[in-house]
């Protein structure tokens, strides 16, 4: 019997590190973008995240929550596979806003190694 359980408790610690070891990992060229400086009459700006999956098993992004309304992404819900590349848009809409400095966040959620990343989408809005 201490055979047996020995035997099945180290058969589930080994398919444990086995899977962790094929997982997906997100890595992104730049976790923050500059917007510049831009006038309040053209309030609406947009960039891209680019990122690849150097991990071993394909990447799906859960969720993406931006910290305000003001700050919208958009990427593709497929999966990505090991070694491609994918792109997360986002476009920041200062209409109605305070003109001067900003910096809004935006959360990615994956499966990846690392479950959660942090962008930011940063600018200066000039007033009329």
């Amino acid at each position: 019997m201490k055979k047996f359980l020995l035997m099945t408790l180290m058969l589930v610690f080994g398919l444990t590190f086995t899977v962790a070891q094929n997982q997906a990992e997100i890595k992104f060229d730049k976790v923050s973008i500059d917007l510049g400086t831009f006038a309040e009459e053209n309030p609406v700006q947009k960039t891209t995240f680019t990122f690849t999956n150097v991990g071993k098993a394909p990447l799906v992004i859960n969720q993406i929550v931006a910290s305000c309304g003001c700050t919208i992404p958009s990427y593709d819900k497929k999966p990505i596979a090991p070694g491609q590349k994918g792109t997360i848009d986002v476009t920041y809409n200062g209409t109605g806003k305070f003109p001067g400095h900003f910096k809004k966040s935006i959360t990615v959620r994956t499966n990846g190694k690392v479950e959660m990343t942090r962008l930011y989408v940063e600018g200066v809005m000039t007033g009329k």
